[in-house]
């Protein structure tokens, strides 16, 4: 079976929500010394992205929704663990959440599992997080980047909060701020003030060693 192939049986499974085929993919995978993040981002994330679609179109329901985010679930924290960089030296911390009000939080157990491969930190807060909490989380490990994901229009309201108690608090210039989600674009992240737009996982590992190559340059040149 050639990669193709497995990145079909990784997407399926997905779709499907068979944990047995989604396992049996990346056991392939590992066997043909195939990129686990590729198959996670290119494989996987697309059978996930295509649950999504059809969630949209009415095509599908929650119910449906989330058998597929709990394969999704099952395979992070299969690659994670097989990807564990904790000896490797952290270029940066990032902590990460669902804002207040939104119950799925789909698309971010993905980008924690890429950011982590990529030796960042990360302090994955969960979903239905007040926007106080990721400041607190970040005041309390130290973090350089705090990351906010909302899935709804009504919710990104918190995102925008997020900024405003960082101005309130004096800490605005202390954090990288990024926003993420469906309803979020680069344009609102301008609007409220917020340091980036990410898009995907990919996005948010280049804002963020962009970030950190800037930083290590800055300090080559004192």
């Amino acid at each position: 079976m050639n990669k193709e192939n497995i990145f079909s049986m990784a997407s399926e499974s997905v779709i499907n929500s068979d944990d047995k085929l989604a396992l049996e993919a990346l056991e392939m995978a590992k066997s043909k010394n195939i990129d686990l993040m590729e198959l996670l981002s290119g494989g996987f994330s697309a059978g996930i992205r295509e649950m999504g679609e059809k969630y949209a179109s009415g095509e599908v329901f929650v119910p449906e929704l989330l058998m597929a985010a709990r394969i999704m679930k099952i395979i992070t924290a299969e690659i994670e663990e097989l990807m564990e960089t904790s000896d490797m030296p952290k270029k940066a911390k990032l902590v990460i959440g669902t804002v207040k009000g939104d119950v799925h939080d789909i698309g971010k157990g993905i980008v924690c599992s890429i950011v982590k491969s990529n030796g960042i930190e990360v302090y994955d807060l969960g979903r239905e997080v007040p926007p106080q909490t990721f400041i607190d989380k970040a005041e309390e490990v130290g973090a350089d980047f705090i990351g906010s994901s909302a899935l709804l229009t009504t919710t990104m309201v918190n995102q925008k909060e997020i900024e405003r108690l960082l101005v309130e608090q004096g800490l605005k210039d202390k954090y990288k701020t990024l926003v993420g989600g469906a309803p979020a674009t680069k344009r609102w992240a301008e609007k409220i003030g917020a340091y980036a737009y990410c898009e995907d996982a990919s996005d948010t590992v280049e804002t963020i060693l962009k970030w950190v190559n800037e930083r290590e340059a800055l300090k080559e040149m004192v």
